[in-house]
C-alpha cells in the first residue's frame, strides 16, 4: 500500500527550486508536464537535453522526482518518441488509466 502512495506522489508538482527548465523556456513541474514538454518540443530542444554527453530527463526524474525505474528507462532511450512513450506509460501505470 505504501508504494502506491509514493508512486502517486511522483505525479505531484516539485518544489519551485527543483523544476526542470527546458532549453525552449518551458518549465516542467511534474511528470505529466514532462510528457507534454517532450511531445511538444522541437528536435533541437530535445537533443539539447538528451545527447551523447547527457540525459537531462533521466537525471531530473531520478534526482528530483525519485522514480529510479523511469529514470533507468529514460537513460536508455535515443529518440523523442521513445522518451515520450516511456513517460506516458509510467504516468498511466501510476494513475491506473
Amino acid at each position: 500500500m505504501a508504494k502506491v502512495k509514493v508512486d502517486k506522489a511522483w505525479l505531484g508538482d516539485v518544489p519551485e527550486d527543483r523544476v526542470f527548465w527546458c532549453h525552449d523556456g518551458r518549465v516542467v513541474k511534474n511528470m505529466t508536464d514532462l510528457a507534454a514538454a517532450i511531445k511538444e518540443m522541437n528536435n533541437d530542444t530535445f537533443e539539447y537535453h538528451l545527447n551523447s554527453e547527457k540525459n537531462d530527463f533521466s537525471t531530473w526524474v531520478r534526482d528530483v522526482i525519485g522514480d529510479t525505474t523511469l529514470a533507468s528507462q529514460l537513460a536508455r532511450v535515443a529518440s523523442q518518441a521513445t522518451a515520450l512513450r516511456k513517460v506516458e506509460t509510467r504516468v498511466s501505470s501510476i494513475t491506473g488509466s
